[in-house]
């Protein structure tokens, strides 16, 4: 049941993700908070889980994101893992 909650929140940052390149109105709220739940998911890289370098990476584009416009290549990047990783989630 947790994988596929944390499956969810890939798959809802990476629409972020997306959402923000194609200049969408998103609040900065939303901004902070998928940034940081990505940033403490990242934290299970600790324990030996390659994968949750992605989380990482991805939160660092979010929250630069805010102030910055990233490369188009990291964000599709980004988001592209991010939904792979919340589809095979589910399975």
């Amino acid at each position: 049941m947790i994988v596929k909650l944390f499956g969810l929140i890939d798959l809802c940052a990476a629409v972020l993700l997306l959402a923000g390149m194609f200049e969408a109105p998103i609040a900065f709220k939303i901004y902070i908070f998928f940034g940081g739940l990505l940033f403490i998911k990242s934290l299970f890289l600790l324990t030996g889980d390659v994968l949750s370098s992605v989380d990482l990476l991805s939160s660092i584009v979010i929250f630069l994101s805010i102030f910055f416009a990233p490369w188009v290549f990291l964000v599709w990047a980004c988001s592209l893992l991010l939904m792979a990783k919340g589809a095979a989630s589910f399975f």
